[in-house]
């Protein structure tokens, strides 16, 4: 899942393109090294960062899911919101998964929406809301508490009638780096709940901070963390650099055969 973000506030501004032309060609380019999706976000939900509203983010990702399905009809396009109207209007643009980091709790019509729609579903475990998520998150037992929120989820989504559901665990939504790495090392637990699993490591605080580099430093790091998830058991790398990410998964699959 290549990720696409049309904001100018994101953690990581090294691939930021300017303009619709640059949007494009960033596009192709991940399409190119192999991105099986595309995934369009208008707003950084990076810690305490500020919340559009849905016509904002509506304003922002429209223009650009549209000219990206006319110029590569090809492409699988998710839109990365936690709003049903913005859901509901990528969709109508050429977008076919929504990627939703609030699992339906942001906006509670989302879910039902999703269900509507027909079109798979990114559902993804956050404790809080972006603005606040980071500011010491606890947990009894966060590998009990991120399963038993999936089991939950997933039988919501399944009433409402979602048929493809993929788990997001939020490497860094809600997370101190130790639950992040706890996460990681217990990944296959998440396999039971029989959906495929989505590693979201991408250039994060878990890998910079760790290792004392910056984000645009983190691409190494970010291959090593993607290996251990995909060796862990995911089934979609969420990321920025999409040759990299691709050549992981050929190496895991080569080593795992």
């Amino acid at each position: 899942m290549g990720i696409l973000n049309i904001t100018s506030d994101s953690f990581y501004k090294g691939y930021l393109p300017e303009g619709i032309t640059g949007i494009l060609a960033q596009a192709g380019k991940l399409i190119t090294e192999g991105a099986a999706f595309i995934d369009v976000g208008g707003q950084s939900t990076k810690p305490g960062s500020t919340v559009l509203s849905a016509e904002e983010e509506k304003e922002r990702v429209l223009p650009v899911i549209r000219r990206i399905h006319e110029q590569f009809p090809e492409a699988i396009i998710s839109i990365d919101t936690f709003y049903s109207r913005v859901a509901i209007a990528a969709v109508e643009a050429g977008a076919s998964v929504v990627n939703d980091i609030s699992g339906g709790n942001m906006d509670k019509q989302m879910i039902n929406t999703v269900a509507a729609l027909k079109v798979p579903y990114v559902c993804t475990h956050m404790q809080g809301v972006p603005a606040t998520m980071q500011m010491e998150p606890r947990y009894d037992n966060v590998i009990k508490e991120v399963l038993e929120f999936f089991i939950n989820k997933i039988n919501e989504c399944e009433r409402a009638g979602i048929a493809d559901i993929i788990i997001d665990p939020g490497f860094g939504f809600g997370k101190t780096i130790g639950h992040n790495f706890e996460l990681l090392r217990n990944l296959d637990v998440f396999k039971m709940l029989q959906k495929p699993i989505l590693a979201g490591l991408s250039r994060k605080g878990t890998i910079y901070k760790t290792l004392q580099i910056t984000a645009d430093e983190a691409l190494n790091g970010t291959t090593v963390l993607n290996t251990l998830a995909l060796n862990n058991g995911a089934k979609i790398l969420r990321a920025h650099d999409v040759k990299e990410a691709v050549e992981a998964v050929k190496l895991v699959e080569a080593y795992n055969s």
